[in-house]
């Protein structure tokens, strides 16, 4: 049997529900951010690029040794997929990500001059740059209020009962339509971590989770 206070939260509107989230948040990890390491806008699309289906750790594993080569979109433009591949090839789909990767600098170079743009629709235009991939190098960069929906995203935000959702795309909508504009770029971060640290897939962690009082998917579990 649940404590009354848990049916309360139930009933909770959707307004509140998304204050309560924000607000333990901000208190919890205010400064939440990327946990991609690099030094400029041109390593992060690299890394975000490298990060599909792979760990964070182990994109920052590879990152110094390919920006010591590559250190702008200019010098991997004059490269070939076979030879970024070689140090990529630890990663997830090396292949995949190498080609990706030198159509991306090619284009970058020839119709951006080699600076990053902070349009996700201009961002989209680039090899290996689909939606998720534009909406984190826009937000991380230039704070734009786009929510980039990943596994962690998804899976938390529906759970905690913030959205209803059977697509990233879904998800994203109702995300961006409920955050405050100013905390949206932030927003992506808190999801993600909370899903990657506290709320994981298999083995959520909800006794160490500030949110159980009114998640969704706890009070469901727990009844």
């Amino acid at each position: 049997m649940l404590p009354y206070r848990h049916y309360i939260f139930i009933l909770m509107t959707l307004k509140e529900r998304y204050r309560r989230t924000i607000e333990y948040f901000q208190e919890t990890n205010p400064l939440a951010d990327t946990e991609l390491e690099y030094d400029n806008p041109f390593e992060l699309i690299v890394a975000v690029i490298l990060s599909a289906q792979c760990t964070d750790k182990r994109v920052n594993l590879i990152m110094p040794s390919l920006t010591d080569k590559y250190p702008d979109a200019e010098t991997m433009a004059k490269s070939t997929p076979e030879e970024i591949f070689q140090y990529i090839k630890t990663c997830s789909y090396p292949n995949n990500k190498a080609k990706h990767l030198s159509g991306m600098s090619r284009m970058l170079t020839d119709e951006f001059g080699g600076i990053v743009p902070s349009d996700p629709d201009l961002l989209q235009r680039l090899p290996g740059v689909g939606r998720k991939t534009a909406n984190v190098v826009a937000s991380v960069l230039f704070n734009k209020p786009v929510m980039a929906v990943d596994t962690h995203v998804f899976r938390v935000s529906n759970r905690i009962g913030l959205t209803v959702a059977k697509s990233p795309l879904a998800c994203e909508i109702q995300l961006t339509k409920n955050i405050p504009e100013e905390l949206i770029h932030r927003s992506h971060h808190w999801l993600i971590l909370h899903g990657r640290y506290v709320c994981k897939s298999r083995n959520p962690l909800c006794s160490k989770c500030g949110l159980t009082v009114f998640c969704k998917y706890y009070l469901k579990k727990k009844n």
